[in-house]
């Protein structure tokens, strides 16, 4: 399906691919079509939310029907661009660099690891799974050489702006960042900066909420039924 040129919500984006993961589950438990209303009640969003979203990318249902699964599930895959391959780099071979190469179900999505870099001189040289960690000094030649498309920032803050300027400089089209600090380069160069901490964060207020454990104006947080007092923590 063809989609027209137009700005999307980056909201909407941010919903693709749980409706993917929701999809392939069905699909894999051999369901054939299903309704708005059916995603509605798995996914918790609300059928016409639903429709709104898919109706964005042209619409894939029909009136007294719903969507074909196998359909939907391909042409959401197309969307996102899961019909190519990507080829991938980590910097930072530390613990969350080694999981993340080590997680098999990237490959199945297309998306390659094919090189590690780090700048520690005993780290340099290991293998993990089967890719070779590689000094620093190699980075932009390997980028270069390889095609890479991404670059995965795995590093400290300190480290991070200086590694993404270099690799956007080699001609990576993308960085997914886990470093804790905000990147900002050139318009051609697609940034997702992921904090893992701001979705912890988001379930500790959850959690406070449900305990009314809320911090009010000039007030500490509260021992409760829910948990401690955090002595690490200044409210003001």
């Amino acid at each position: 399906m063809v989609v027209e040129e137009k700005e999307i919500s980056q909201a909407v984006v941010a919903r693709l691919p749980r409706y993917l993961r929701y999809l392939g589950e069905l699909r894999d438990e051999g369901i054939e079509r299903v309704s708005s209303q059916d995603l509605s009640d798995i996914m918790q969003v609300t059928a016409s939310q639903i429709r709104q979203d898919l109706n964005t990318f042209g619409g894939f249902g029909q009136q007294g029907y719903g969507y074909n699964v196998d359909y939907l599930y391909d042409e959401i895959g197309k969307i996102l661009g899961l019909n190519r391959e990507y080829r991938l780099i980590i910097v930072g071979a530390g613990h969350l660099g080694q999981a993340l190469v080590n997680y098999a179900n990237f490959e199945r999505r297309g998306f390659l690891f094919r090189g590690l870099f780090d700048n520690d001189p005993q780290v340099c040289g290991k293998k993990i799974r089967g890719i070779t960690v590689r000094p620093m000094e190699e980075l932009a030649d390997f980028v270069r050489e390889n095609q890479i498309d991404i670059a995965v920032l795995t590093i400290p803050k300190t480290s991070a702006v200086e590694v993404a300027e270099q690799l956007a400089a080699c001609g990576i089209k993308g960085i997914w960042n886990f470093a804790h600090v905000d990147l900002r380069l050139p318009g051609h160069i697609q940034v997702e900066n992921v904090h893992l901490s701001d979705s912890l964060m988001k379930l500790s207020y959850n959690l406070s909420e449900r305990c009314g454990n809320h911090v009010q104006s000039g007030r500490d947080i509260q021992a409760g039924a829910c948990g401690e007092e955090n002595p690490h923590f200044n409210a003001g």
